[in-house]
């Protein structure tokens, strides 16, 4: 069975709660926190797949504590060839509708560049009200998009819905 990595960076707690629920979801998976746990690049190398969580501020951009890794990433490019990564993060459609989860295709770009298998987890935009979101192509979003302002309801059967998709996507 494949080894699962799960990075958050969280604010609120609202993506740290995302990824506990994940972690449930797949047998043995990993949770690193990036404030707490992430020490350095090589962590990502323990793992066959990754699932890469933030929320959204600002611009569209992720959360404070991915801030250094990012730029870690970006300036030493390790190979992640033949890792697959899917992305989830938090945001508020209504308050903050015009940025919604729009980190996650920052996050997908940089992890395709690297070389990764970024094509897992896009998740249907229906029953959103969002303006606007970078994360969006195809009519779908480019991982999990979770609202737990708005939607906190939802959150649970679309956190299970997202890890039996990933499951079954990935072949685990």
């Amino acid at each position: 069975m494949a080894n699962v990595g799960i990075f958050v960076g969280s604010s609120t707690g609202a993506t740290q709660e995302v990824a506990e629920l994940l972690e449930e979801q797949f047998e043995g998976a990993e949770l690193i926190n990036m404030e707490e746990d992430f020490d350095d690049l090589e962590q990502f190398d323990d793992f066959d797949v990754l699932l890469i969580g933030s929320s959204t501020w600002g611009q569209g951009d992720p959360q404070r504590d991915w801030v250094d890794p990012i730029m870690e990433l970006e300036s030493e490019t390790p190979d992640f060839s033949g890792k697959k990564v899917a992305f989830f993060g938090a945001g508020d459609q209504d308050t903050h509708g015009e940025e919604f989860v729009s980190a996650l295709v920052k996050f997908k770009t940089l992890f395709a560049q690297l070389g990764a298998n970024t094509e897992f987890g896009y998740w249907p935009t229906e029953g959103y009200t969002y303006k606007f979101s970078a994360a969006e192509k195809d009519g779908k979003f480019v991982g999990l998009a979770i609202d737990k302002i708005n939607q906190e309801d939802l959150t649970e059967d679309r956190v299970s819905s997202w890890a039996s998709q990933l499951k079954q996507e990935m072949g685990l």
